[in-house]
């Protein structure tokens, strides 16, 4: 099984404009895959544009705010490709699509690495934070997975977020159960 690193993915947008999301990266050999699920802008600006930023973070708020609306976050140009940097992230790679898999749900962008590099250390995540991930991974999904699924990896990643979390993982935490039960107030029974 090959390792997926979750990370900020930014690309551009028609108008030169970062678009913003969270994705899992996936080894591939010295490189990396990007595999958005159809339809999404990142697929779609891959197309037209086939560069790539993955921007490496512990703020799990810009996780959870990417899936919950809040798509505008500072960024910086990326130095050797058209693309953009998330500004604080710890790490961030630049990549340039070689080769796209074509696939009926999540096309692949293998990717080739054109630069990286270290902004700050990694001191790790928390409990919290991983938990918080983990949750938006599940708000991601919502649509595919079953509710009584998502409920009880939420009521076990609560745990930790209960016993671990700062500030910012409360807020990320709180804003994602949110969307969750926004999104079942209003789906079909």
């Amino acid at each position: 099984m090959p390792m997926i690193r979750e990370c900020i993915v930014t690309t551009l947008n028609d108008d030169g404009s970062a678009y913003i999301a969270p994705l899992g990266l996936i080894e591939d050999g010295d490189g990396w895959v990007i595999a958005p699920f159809r339809p999404s802008t990142t697929l779609d600006n891959l197309r037209a544009n086939p560069f790539a930023v993955a921007s490496f973070t512990d703020d799990v708020l810009v996780f959870a705010g990417c899936l919950t609306g809040t798509k505008e976050w500072p960024v910086r140009p990326a130095t050797h490709i058209p693309g953009a940097v998330l500004e604080g992230a710890l790490a961030h790679i630049e990549l340039t699509v070689d080769e796209i898999e074509e696939d009926e749900v999540r096309p692949r962008f293998h990717c080739r690495v054109v630069h990286e590099a270290t902004h700050a250390p990694f001191k790790g995540f928390n409990r919290a934070q991983a938990a918080v991930i983990e949750a938006a991974i599940l708000a991601s999904r919502l649509k595919m997975l079953p509710r009584e699924k998502v409920e009880q990896e939420l009521a076990y990643l609560q745990i930790a977020v209960e016993k671990t979390a700062g500030p910012k993982e409360h807020e990320a935490w709180r804003i994602l159960v949110e969307k969750i039960e926004d999104h079942y107030k209003h789906a079909p029974e």
